[in-house]
């Protein structure tokens, strides 16, 4: 017998005055059996950090071609393109031939993966948008993880503060570039 996906809710009260977004959030996810934990946090943190009107996370497993998260226009033209994790080089070139924006969410440590990057050829890679989540904030975010979740999130000159009824936790969101 199959696994079956487990839906989580998030309420979020977004507030981010890096960008001027203050938004009530209320989201419903499927965690495929075999997404981790880390990138299911991590999938989240991103659509706070990049929330604009027209975002939406992708089909998952059931749309290989499509992005984690994605923001299109009123137009229903694609305007951002939101990798989770390490994207290999094909991905991103890809991402980068049909998205005038790609950004990638890294949950783990970068080093090996942005080595490999800078070795394959990329459309646009210095343009690509890489931010690097702070591992101890994801870490006790999934320490806290549950099916059904409310929390504050805060950002203010890059810093990431998640506020629960007991318990505040923060961690930065570092921006990489590729090196040529």
């Amino acid at each position: 017998m199959a696994l079956s996906s487990t839906v989580y809710n998030f309420d979020i009260d977004l507030s981010d005055s890096d960008r001027g977004v203050y938004e009530t959030l209320s989201l419903r996810l499927a965690r495929h059996p075999s997404e981790s934990e880390d990138y299911l946090v991590a999938r989240v943190l991103a659509y706070c950090l990049e929330y604009a009107e027209g975002i939406a996370f992708s089909k998952g497993l059931c749309a290989p071609d499509e992005p984690a998260i994605l923001v299109r226009d009123l137009t229903g033209r694609l305007q951002a393109w939101i990798e989770i994790g390490a994207p290999d080089a094909a991905r991103l070139h890809k991402a980068s031939k049909h998205s005038p924006r790609v950004a990638v969410y890294v949950h783990k440590d970068p080093t090996q993966w942005l080595r490999a990057l800078q070795r394959e050829r990329i459309h646009r890679a210095d343009a690509l948008e890489i931010y690097v989540l702070n591992r101890g904030l994801v870490a006790a975010l999934v320490a806290r993880l549950d099916r059904r979740m409310a929390f504050g999130l805060s950002v203010h000159e890059g810093e990431v503060l998640v506020a629960f009824d007991d318990q505040t936790v923060s961690g930065s969101v570092r921006r990489c570039v590729l090196d040529d």
